[in-house]
């Protein structure tokens, strides 16, 4: 019965972070690979973005600090940053990645800082978020299949 509960506690966060927008339906075709030969496929797929997202992230801010106002080196750094957002169905953050890469288009150095600030904040709480439903997973124990918010 617990293991149950835990599994509705996971698929409701799940659904939230769906119609939240944090997530899209990229997210449910990483955790479709998932198998019994590697049932915690998805959960590793996201922890390696989110070490490689931290290491952008950080590429970024150093970028942006070193080289005031090259627009096309920062938009190269966030060009990657929005391909890792985009493996994984992180659409809030990738929704940023594009509003940063917007104002560097336009060479608006203010609109880059302010996309950047929602961009590491977008990817803080994404990161909470993705931590707390794979955790409610583990303590479920291993499912039958994925499933898609909503019934998708």
């Amino acid at each position: 019965m617990e293991y149950a509960n835990l599994r509705r506690q996971a698929a409701s966060l799940k659904r939230s972070l769906f119609d939240q927008g944090y997530l899209d339906e990229q997210f449910c075709q990483v955790e479709d690979l998932q198998d019994e030969a590697s049932p915690n496929f998805a959960e590793e797929v996201v922890s390696l973005f989110f070490k490689d997202s931290t290491r952008l992230v950080t590429n970024i801010e150093q970028a942006m600090e070193k080289y005031p106002g090259d627009f096309n080196r920062w938009d190269a750094h966030m060009q990657q940053l929005k391909g890792s957002c985009f493996s994984i169905g992180a659409s809030k953050m990738n929704n940023e990645c594009t509003s940063f890469r917007n104002s560097c288009g336009e060479e608006n150095a203010e609109g880059c800082r302010r996309s950047f600030q929602k961009v590491k904040r977008e990817h803080a709480i994404l990161r909470q978020k993705l931590e707390s439903y794979f955790q409610l997973l583990r303590q479920a124990g291993p499912a039958r299949t994925a499933t898609r918010p909503g019934g998708k």
